[in-house]
């Protein structure tokens, strides 16, 4: 047997033969938020529509308003997940700078609005919107940059980064928003954790944390409605037509639910002794509804978002793309932590609404678009080499 070489061509150059293998998104992600959004506006029109009609209303006001948002959100979550999430790194400051003039015009002028004595939103007459949902983002774009190459805290070309977290902190505080404060720490604290910084912290942050709120007490820099809230929690029958009645009627609402439900839409609580139950206290709304299976449903879904979320960062090649999907996954996981506990009484009451169920366009969009980075993260970028034989036997 003999080979030859004369009648083939030459061999194709190495890097033509290289190409790039994009696989599609993580499939368990999409179906888990699809569900969540699915099940957020079911929730939201059974819980908003009685008091839509007491004051006049379309029943379904509310959730027209929550689509529209939701049609946002699903094209800013296609497109961000077609984005290559390293090309974030070059806009992370301009969209900081963006976020931090929208949340000084929210606590120094006249556009900011106020509702229920918290100044968070902000009008601009065909379009209100929370800015401070868009620091969520802003913060994890900026540690991802900090640390991807290091994880040290005590560099003076990082201040670039920490300040302008620390300045959206302070107004974030200012309107107040003291569970936005509290999830912007944590997550920024997971975030330096996951980059490497030592355990050790935790324990400083610990110290610190309770002279803070030692101090914050005994200065009075926590308001009196604050320190209410933390009171009632601990003894909500202490003031059961004052603070601790929310916490009281959403227990109510749990308990008339039991392990299967009164039915949805049958929930009595939200008819008017449960304030706020389209938002806040959603979550208490779906108990009484759909029961202890409801509650398990959302509760699974959640989980399956943070170990899909924490998957896709354990596979991520670089760490600037491990840190945005731990920092992402971990604000919603978190937050959505926060808004069940709450509703449960597990911790004081705090205004953080459930991602992708409770009412609010702002809430809404930030967590689909956050989600949709998370989907060009999974994305695997293999490198494949198509090797071609120049020899042929005859």
């Amino acid at each position: 047997m003999s080979y030859s070489r004369n009648n083939f061509k030459d061999p194709v150059p190495y890097e033509s033969q290289m190409g790039t293998i994009i696989s599609p998104p993580d499939k368990t992600l999409v179906v888990v938020v699809a569900f969540l959004v699915i099940l957020g506006i079911m929730s939201i029109f059974s819980a908003s529509a009685p008091k839509s009609m007491e004051s006049g209303l379309n029943p379904a006001e509310f959730v027209l308003k929550q689509l529209v948002f939701m049609v946002v959100g699903i094209f800013g979550m296609k497109f961000f997940s077609n984005y290559d999430y390293k090309k974030l790194e070059k806009w992370t400051m301009l969209f900081t700078i963006a976020i931090l003039v929208l949340l000084a015009l929210v606590d120094f002028t006249s556009l900011g609005v106020t509702v229920n004595e918290a100044k968070r939103w902000i009008n601009f007459g065909f379009f209100q919107f929370q800015p401070s949902e868009f620091a969520k983002p802003a913060v994890v774009m900026l540690l991802a940059s900090a640390f991807y190459k290091d994880s040290a805290l005590f560099k003076e070309q990082k201040l670039i980064y920490f300040l302008p977290i620390l300045f959206m902190i302070f107004m974030v505080y200012k309107q107040p928003n003291l569970s936005m404060v509290i999830l912007l720490l944590l997550t920024s604290l997971v975030m330096y954790l996951s980059a490497g910084g030592p355990m050790r912290l935790l324990l400083y942050m610990f110290g610190f944390g309770v002279f803070a709120v030692t101090t914050a007490s005994v200065t009075k820099l926590i308001r009196p409605y604050q320190m209410s809230r933390i009171m009632v929690w601990l003894n909500p029958e202490s003031d059961p037509f004052g603070a601790g009645y929310n916490v009281i009627q959403s227990m109510v609402a749990f308990a008339t639910g039991g392990f299967l439900g009164v039915g949805y839409g049958s929930s009595k609580q939200k008819l008017a002794w449960l304030p706020e139950a389209h938002t806040d206290f959603i979550f208490a709304v779906i108990g009484e509804e759909l029961g202890f299976i409801g509650c398990f449903l959302v509760i699974g879904l959640f989980l399956t978002l943070i170990h899909r979320g924490f998957f896709v960062a354990s596979k991520c090649p670089d760490m600037y793309g491990k840190l945005l999907a731990v920092g992402i996954t971990f604000s919603l996981g978190c937050q959505a932590f926060l808004n069940m506990s709450v509703a449960s009484s597990f911790l004081p009451a705090t205004g953080v609404p459930l991602p992708f169920i409770s009412y609010g366009g702002s809430s809404l969009m930030v967590s689909m678009f956050m989600v949709g980075i998370l989907l060009n993260i999974s994305k695997k970028r293999i490198k494949k080499i198509r090797v071609q034989s120049n020899v042929r036997y005859l």
